[in-house]
C-alpha cells in the first residue's frame, strides 16, 4: 500500500466498548499495506506445538480477510478472532520494499494464528515494475526480470519455510500500482512468469497483487499468451467496498474463476473488534488449495532441417547416405583447427535443469571425438561423442541448467583430435 506511516504501520488502539469504528480513506489503487524487515525468530518454549503452519495457506477458504502493514500482536490477534468477521491475514514474509518492521512474525506466531484458525495469506514485496516510482525496481530487459522473479522466489520461499509455511501454499507477489505501457507489461509478465515457474519447481502456488488498473489488466490481456506462465491466484485491489470476487473491467470473469481470486475490496480504513482498533485492508477471498505443484513437462526436438533453428557454415555438407538419421537427411564436415560450430535453436522455457540428447547416425568413417557444446547458465559445457557408436537413437549428453530464452543452446564444432566427419543430425532437450 502507498500509505506512509509513522511507527507501526496497522497502529492498535484499545477503545473502550466494541463498536466498530470505520474511516475510509480516498485512495483507490492502492496495494496491501507494506512492511519492511525480515521477520524475528522467536526459541520454542518446552512443550510448545511444532512450529508449522496447520497445512497449506491460505488453503481452502470463502471468506474475509485483511492485510496490515506489521504482523499484529497475539493479543490482538486473539480478540480479533473473538470478535470480528475476518478469519485470513496478510502477512510480509520477503522483500525489500516492505516498510515495516515484524517483530512478531515468527514461527511461533504462525503457529499459533494458524491453530487458532486463521489462513494466512504469505505477501514478497520487493522488485516492481521498472517504469513505476517504487524500489527497488525490476529490469527493464524481460529475459533479466524473468530470471530476477526466479531468484525472488526462491529467497521468498527460503522465507516461508523459516516460519514454518509449507509446501502447497500460495505465495503473493505485490506489484504495486504503475504507468504501464508495453515494454513496462512486458517486464513485469515475464518476472511473473520466472516467480511462478520456480515457485512450482520448490513445491509452492504462485499468487500476484496489483491494482486493477495497471498488473491486472496487464496480466488478464496477457491469460493465453504461451510467452508468459500464468500464476495460480489472481489478486486485486479495486477499492469498490464490494465484498466479492468481481473484478469489473480489469479481467474477465472466466479468466481465474476455480476459486483463485482475492479482492481487495476497501483500503486505509480503521476498524474497530473487541475494543481494539487496527487500520486495515479489507479483502474478499475464494481459493482452493491445490496439489502441490509439479515442473511442467516440456521437451523440444530440433533437426537441422527444422526451419529458423539450425544454422551451419557453406562448409557443413548435407547427407542421405544413412538410414539412421533423423529425417530427411543430416550435416556433416571434415574436422579442423579451428572454431565452425553448427548450432541448434532451443527457445527454453524457465530457467531450470534440462537433459540434453543427441540423435545422429553411425558410421566407421564419422568421428570418434566429436564435441558437443552446450550452453549453460554458467557457461559453454564440452562434451565428446564416439559417432561411430550408438548411431539411430538418441544419447544423453547429460543434465545442464539452461537459462530461459530462445537461443543457440546445442552445437557440434569441427574443432577435434578425433578422426572422420562429424555428423549434425537433431538434438532433444529435456526438462528434468
Amino acid at each position: 500500500m502507498r500509505r506512509i506511516m509513522a511507527g507501526l504501520a496497522g497502529l492498535m488502539v484499545a477503545v473502550a466498548g466494541a463498536a466498530v469504528g470505520v474511516t475510509p480513506a480516498q485512495a483507490v489503487d492502492a496495494g496491501p499495506s507494506a512492511p519492511t524487515g525480515a521477520g524475528s525468530t522467536s526459541r520454542l518454549t518446552a512443550g510448545a506445538a511444532p512450529l508449522a503452519a496447520a497445512g497449506p495457506q491460505p488453503g481452502t477458504f470463502t471468506g474475509r480477510g485483511f492485510d496490515t502493514c506489521t504482523a499484529p500482536s497475539q493479543s490482538v490477534m486473539n480478540t480479533w478472532r473473538a470478535s470480528s468477521p475476518y478469519r485470513a491475514v496478510g502477512i510480509y514474509i520477503s522483500g525489500a520494499s516492505r516498510s515495516c518492521a515484524q517483530p512478531n512474525l515468527t514461527a511461533t506466531w504462525v503457529t499459533n494464528q494458524t491453530n487458532n484458525g486463521w489462513r494466512l495469506i504469505p505477501i514478497e514485496l520487493d522488485n516492481q515494475a521498472p517504469c513505476g516510482t517504487r524500489q527497488p525496481k525490476m529490469s527493464a530487459d524481460p529475459t533479466t526480470a524473468r530470471s530476477q522473479g526466479a531468484s525472488r522466489a526462491t529467497s521468498s520461499v527460503n522465507a516461508a519455510r523459516a516460519l514454518g509455511i509449507p509446501a502447497g501454499s500460495t505465495i503473493y507477489n505485490d506489484i504495486e500500482q504503475y504507468p504501464s505501457n508495453a515494454s513496462c507489461k512486458a517486464a513485469v509478465l515475464s518476472y511473473l512468469s520466472g516467480w511462478t515457474e520456480r515457485l512450482h519447481t520448490l513445491g509452492y502456488l504462485s499468487g500476484m497483487y496489483s491494482s486493477g488498473s495497471s498488473g491486472v489488466r496487464d496480466l488478464c490481456s496477457a491469460y493465453n499468451d504461451p510467452a508468459y506462465t500464468r500464476v495460480d491466484h489472481l489478486w486485486f485491489a479495486w477499492w469498490n467496498n464490494m465484498a466479492d470476487t468481481d473484478a469489473g473491467p480489469y479481467c474477465p470473469a472466466e479468466y481465474y474463476a476455480n476459486h483463485q481470486r482475492l479482492h481487495q475490496y476497501a483500503g486505509d480504513v480503521y476498524e474497530t473488534w473487541g475494543g481494539v482498533q487496527m487500520r486495515i485492508d479489507r479483502n474478499y477471498l475464494d481459493v482452493a488449495a491445490g496439489d502441490q505443484p509439479q515442473p511442467p513437462e516440456w521437451s523440444s526436438t530440433v533437426d537441422n532441417t527444422t526451419a529458423g533453428r539450425f544454422t551451419a557454415s557453406a562448409n557443413w555438407g548435407t547427407s542421405t547416405y544413412s538410414s539412421q538419421r533423423y529425417g530427411t537427411d543430416y550435416r556433416f564436415a571434415e574436422p579442423v583447427s579451428t572454431s565452425d560450430v553448427a548450432w541448434w535453436k532451443v527457445n527454453i522455457p524457465a530457467t531450470a535443469s534440462y537433459e540434453v540428447s543427441v540423435w545422429y547416425p553411425t558410421d566407421a568413417g564419422y568421428n570418434d571425438a566429436a564435441p558437443y557444446i552446450v550452453a549453460t547458465t554458467t557457461g559453454n559445457q564440452t562434451v565428446r561423442v564416439n559417432q561411430r557408436a550408438n548411431g539411430g537413437q538418441w544419447v544423453s549428453l547429460g543434465v545442464f541448467p539452461l537459462a530461459a530464452g530462445d537461443g543457440d543452446k546445442v552445437g557440434v564444432s569441427r574443432w577435434t583430435s578425433g578422426t572422420g566427419y562429424v555428423i549434425a543430425d537433431a538434438v532433444r532437450v529435456t526438462r528434468v
